[in-house]
């Protein structure tokens, strides 16, 4: 099984190191379960935008008068 080395300072080793005794977790299985936590982040996301650019079309039909609020032009861009 793949393995890797990671070097942290002493400072960000300590942030860690607490971050993973909060969740009681070893430093080993913390640091692979934030890692995995990310990929599936990033899958979700990358789905979550497809679905919504899928159904964009049939919600600016459904709802002409909704502009979004990318487009608004008040000064407020979206997240």
């Amino acid at each position: 099984m793949p393995s890797l080395n990671v070097s942290f300072s002493e400072e960000e080793m300590e942030g860690v190191r607490a971050a993973a005794a909060a969740e009681g977790k070893s430093l080993k299985q913390y640091l692979h379960d934030l890692g995995v936590r990310e990929m599936h982040r990033k899958q979700f996301v990358a789905g979550a935008t497809a679905w919504a650019d899928r159904l964009r079309g049939e919600f600016d039909e459904a709802f002409p008068d909704e502009v979004p609020r990318s487009q608004r032009g008040d000064g407020v861009a979206a997240a």
